[in-house]
């Protein structure tokens, strides 16, 4: 069965079962590595992307929910050479410690940011709370999110990298 989907603003016509989750299709086919496989039950939200706005588990999203839906990974919010600004911000903060709950944390707060530029720090820490981070470099992240809010550009900061409407 063919599942056409938008993924980092390109159209895909992923070949693959309805019931095959979107991790697998992004690492195992799109190799897009950026989202992790952790619990594999939706409960610890290193593979967290972002579906139609909203951060989705993708460990747990088959590919027949995403029909003609738009879907985006970290690696659309920024790359190594040209992070952008959440991404930044997480660096100069030292979020990350392992880091495998990064790719996670900055998709969930890319959706926030995109759909509130200027969140509270309760609305950020409650966005938040389901993305695990087991090295404890919570108050890390929340001030790398904070800094992006708080930021005389944020509204303008969060515009997908690659030109994908989020």
């Amino acid at each position: 069965m063919t599942t056409r989907v938008t993924i980092n603003g390109k159209p895909q016509a992923l070949q693959a079962d309805p019931a095959t989750p979107l991790l697998y299709v992004l690492r195992n086919e799109l190799q897009l590595n950026g989202a992790k496989y952790g619990c594999g039950m939706g409960q610890c939200g290193a593979c967290t992307v972002i579906l139609d706005g909203k951060p989705v588990f993708s460990c747990i999203t088959p590919l027949a929910a995403l029909e003609g839906r738009a879907v985006r990974t970290v690696e659309d919010l920024g790359s190594a050479d040209k992070p952008g600004r959440l991404q930044a911000a997480f660096i100069k903060h030292q979020a990350a410690q392992c880091g495998y709950c990064i790719a996670g944390m900055l998709t969930r707060a890319q959706a926030l940011l995109d759909r509130h530029p200027h969140p509270t720090d309760r609305q950020i820490v409650r966005h938040m709370e389901p993305n695990l981070c087991r090295c404890g470099t919570h108050h890390r992240i929340l001030a790398a999110i904070r800094e992006v809010a708080q930021g005389p550009a944020a509204g303008a900061a969060h515009a997908p990298a690659t030109g994908a409407a989020a």
